[in-house]
């Protein structure tokens, strides 16, 4: 009986250890990031396009470059808390590194090595080129610092269990950065690095399956509301569901003005995202409008009459 309890007990060790090993979160090593002049220019650019502000924000309305943190992301799985991301030293990341930020965006790990929930979608940041994660933090670090301190996720066991995001990552997070289609023009792979990484368009546009992971026949599908308010849309090129119908210019002024070719305007989430989006270039618009147009068709559920 000792001895298989002993066995037992190396069993559970080796087992220990192995869950450990294959769950321990991976960061980028600061020596990696050799000195560079950032652009602040670039970094805005990605700044908006990725929406940073509506969830950072702490009243995005009354001012969207006040990153205190605050709102609640309401899914199934519970409660999670967008952070403080202004400079302020203490309460959000002024005293980060830029390998630090770099490592939270790609890798999805935290300043103190924990894995992030991916509420927070590093699923799509990880696309993102390296120089301009750097050249985000950047700019990020020129916006007003705020003294607010970040409040829990709300979470029940056991997705309170953060290291069982490990686990998750070696499922669903491929660590591949953006691969330009050789088959496709320059603007095109500019819009589809924009859509596809720091846009992460697909976050909201898709259905997910019981672990929360995108669904690769469902990716830009649509799929219910992550925050519980109504179904999103289906973007993709299907001629029943998606919007096949819409031209090139009808997404260029979807993501200028939020209007639709139906004369509609988008509301509610989709509003914050028009209002980042307005503020990039019209190159930019054009181009991540060009790759929409090239969306696979599937099958998913159809905007509602003029949305």
């Amino acid at each position: 009986m000792r001895a298989i309890l002993k066995l037992a007990a190396a069993g559970l060790a080796l087992g220990g250890a192995g869950f450990l090993a294959i769950t321990w979160p991976q960061t980028i090593p600061a020596a990696s990031l050799a000195a560079r002049q950032a652009d602040l220019a670039n970094g805005a650019t990605l700044f908006h396009i990725g929406g940073c502000a509506s969830c950072h924000a702490t009243d995005y309305k009354a001012d969207p470059l006040s990153l205190g943190g605050g709102h609640a992301l309401k899914t199934g799985f519970g409660n999670f808390i967008a952070p403080n991301i202004s400079p302020d030293p203490k309460t959000g990341i002024g005293a980060w590194s830029e390998a630090e930020f770099a490592t939270a965006m790609i890798k999805g790990v935290g300043r103190h090595g924990e894995h992030l929930y991916p509420a927070f979608p590093y699923t799509s940041y990880q696309r993102m080129k390296i120089e301009d994660v750097r050249d985000m933090f950047a700019y990020i670090r020129t916006l007003p610092a705020v003294d607010r301190p970040n409040a829990p996720h709300q979470l029940g066991f056991p997705f309170n269990i953060r290291r069982t995001l490990g686990v998750w990552k070696l499922l669903f997070l491929d660590g591949q950065p953006f691969a330009p289609n050789p088959a496709q023009s320059a603007l095109v792979n500019r819009g589809a690095y924009l859509v596809e990484g720091p846009g992460h368009c697909a976050e909201c546009h898709s259905s997910r399956n019981l672990l929360g992971a995108i669904t690769a026949q469902g990716r830009m599908a649509g799929g219910p509301n992550a925050e519980g308010k109504g179904f999103v849309p289906n973007i993709s090129q299907h001629p029943a569901d998606g919007l096949s119908d819409w031209s090139v210019r009808d997404f260029e002024m979807l993501l200028l003005n939020g209007g639709t070719p139906a004369g509609a305007y988008v509301a509610d989430e989709m509003a914050d995202v028009v209002k980042n989006t307005a503020k990039a270039s019209a190159e930019d618009r054009r181009a991540m409008a060009e790759y929409l147009k090239t969306l696979p068709p599937r099958a998913g559920r159809r905007a509602a009459p003029g949305g």
